[in-house]
């Protein structure tokens, strides 16, 4: 039988200005730790630490921009496209666009504090 998800689970973010993250799959809300499907919404003028995750993640924008920097390069992902970032890569979000940016992110495993790695 279909199992019915109500409402996700606020996460907290990290980055400045602040960010809203909506878990619907994932740890925090349903308890699965293979995967994690999140709503994200970042403001202008937002970014946070590089980091290094243990996981795939592919990223869905919705509205805006995201721009997504690795080592040696840097992609702006545009509404209506998608970015894939892999175990071990060391990557930076940030929407710097007038309109922020609205994207969903799907993280397998599922995200873990303890497996992103962020830069000090």
């Amino acid at each position: 039988m279909p199992e019915l998800i109500t409402e996700p689970s606020r996460v907290t973010a990290a980055g400045q200005p602040p960010k809203l993250i909506d878990e619907y799959v994932g740890r925090a809300n349903t308890g699965q730790d293979d995967l994690s499907i999140a709503h994200m919404r970042s403001p202008s003028g937002w970014s946070e630490p590089g980091q290094r995750p243990e996981f795939d993640e592919f990223t869905i924008v919705l509205r805006g921009s995201l721009v997504v920097e690795s080592e040696g390069d840097q992609v702006t992902v545009q509404a209506g496209q998608g970015v894939h970032t892999r175990p071990g890569e060391w990557v930076r979000y940030s929407s710097p666009g007038a309109d922020g940016a609205e994207y969903i992110s799907v993280c397998m495993p599922a995200f873990a504090p303890d497996t992103v790695h962020r830069d000090d």
